[in-house]
């Protein structure tokens, strides 16, 4: 479709996180899976890039291991693409998992947080590592027509979910092959919810990451030139929220004001108070968002109503500031609805869509990882990563449970703009750099 696949890798804890993007053109999609392979596999004694040099040859046997199974990663991304699931509702694609990991022999339980899975690969011992794939789809119409369009009204794939879940199933192949290789125990998650039901949450509640000492996951990402990885160590991404508020005050003839209590001056006063909390009372070297997305109150043009509705979203850089923004926005709020002898009721919509902390990079991760990629694509190939603020990722709600827990976070595009087909050379390599990231954490651990 004249796309190419692109790839971002990182970790994501407050204490270690990396993210990282890459794009691979079609015969390159072993490329993650060789990376995973190698960062579980390498002995004990390796430094970073020396051990790079004496595994040339391996590297380049797993490239092939890994390009020899683009038909079955193809087939299943295929498959999934064209029966997405929604948050929690993940059912078939449960156990689409399932069956393919009973066909590669590898040992898993179920359920986690309703329809997730976890898998298991290697000695059984310490130290745990874990990979991480989400599952569940957006709830869009799929508007592209082509071969593997979406037969599920009102959900598509449209996050690359499906690529996510088929490398990590590439690297539980590749893992599995070369278990003997491995330095402790490579836990693979397959999570649901990811988008807007705080999946990662409820798999740590269900004991997950239980004894796990590092965790890295992967993303797709079409904005990268094809065959480039891109990392950045410390904040990555944003911390976000939503907000919703409801002013009370008292309806009544639009002629007769006095009569009225005017929710919708005091919701007009509270919108523009909003507006000063970042430019007057934060640091302009931050990074902050507050927006107000809507405004709901009143059907006639003589009437004033009783009750005036807004909100929107607050994001932040670091998960203090946005904490301290919430805390604000609330004062604010009943400040302004006081002053206007009205009533506000403030929710951070916690229930409906829990806050995600900001996502961190842990900076040994980010050089390890540029490390590989400079090894495996050439060093013009790696560059510096840009902070985001629009992404939600919920990978960052896994730094919550350990303050000491690594995590690196990689996202990858093999993906189509318009129809989000990602290219099939890009599978492989995503699973590989998947591999590569634990076997280093075993290591150091």
């Amino acid at each position: 479709m004249g796309y190419f696949p692109k790839v971002v890798l990182g970790p994501v804890t407050r204490l270690s996180v990396l993210m990282v993007r890459n794009s691979y053109p079609i015969r390159h999609r072993s490329l993650f899976l060789l990376c995973n392979l190698l960062l579980l596999s390498l002995p004990r004694s390796s430094s970073s890039l020396p051990f790079l040099r004496h595994d040339a040859l391996y590297a380049s046997q797993l490239l092939q291991v890994a390009a020899d199974d683009k038909d079955w990663l193809l087939s299943i991304r295929r498959n999934l693409h064209e029966h997405p699931e929604l948050r929690f509702q993940e059912h078939n694609t449960s156990a689409l998992i399932r069956a393919q990991l009973d066909l590669l022999g590898v040992p898993y339980s179920f359920p986690f947080a309703g329809t997730g899975v976890v898998a298991e690969v290697g000695s059984g011992d310490a130290p745990f590592v874990a990979l991480r794939a989400d599952m569940d789809a957006l709830p869009l119409q799929e508007l592209v027509e082509w071969e593997h369009k979406s037969k599920v009204d009102g959900a598509m794939h449209g996050c690359g979910h499906d690529a996510h879940v088929t490398m990590l199933l590439g690297a539980a192949k590749l893992l599995n092959q070369r278990k003997d290789r491995l330095k402790g125990t490579v836990r693979l998650l397959f999570q649901p919810a990811e988008e807007g039901g705080a999946g990662a949450s409820h798999m740590i509640k269900d004991g997950a990451l239980d004894g796990v000492e590092a965790i890295f996951g992967m993303h797709i990402d079409y904005q990268m030139p094809t065959g480039t990885v891109v990392s950045l160590p410390g904040n990555t991404q944003a911390a976000v929220c939503f907000f919703e508020v409801k002013i009370e005050g008292k309806g009544a003839e639009a002629a007769t004001p006095h009569f009225t209590i005017d929710p919708i001056v005091a919701t007009s006063f509270a919108i523009l108070a909003l507006q000063q909390l970042i430019s007057r009372e934060d640091d302009p070297l931050h990074s902050q968002v507050l927006s107000v997305t809507y405004v709901k109150g009143g059907e006639g043009y003589d009437v004033t109503p009783s009750i005036v509705e807004f909100g929107g979203t607050l994001r932040s850089l670091t998960t203090e500031n946005l904490l301290r923004l919430q805390r604000r926005v609330e004062e604010v709020v009943k400040g302004q609805a006081a002053v206007h002898r009205c009533k506000a009721v403030v929710s951070m919509k916690q229930e409906d869509y829990p806050m995600y902390p900001a996502v961190m990079n842990d900076e040994k991760l980010h050089h390890y990882v540029q490390s590989v990629g400079k090894f495996l694509l050439g060093t013009d190939m790696v560059a510096m990563g840009n902070k985001i603020m629009a992404a939600i990722q919920d990978h960052s709600l896994i730094s919550g449970k350990e303050r000491w827990l690594q995590q690196w976070h990689c996202n990858f595009a093999p993906q189509n703009l318009q129809a989000s087909l990602p290219l099939p050379g890009a599978l492989p390599y995503q699973t590989t750099l998947h591999k590569i990231s634990i076997s280093k954490s075993t290591e150091e651990n």
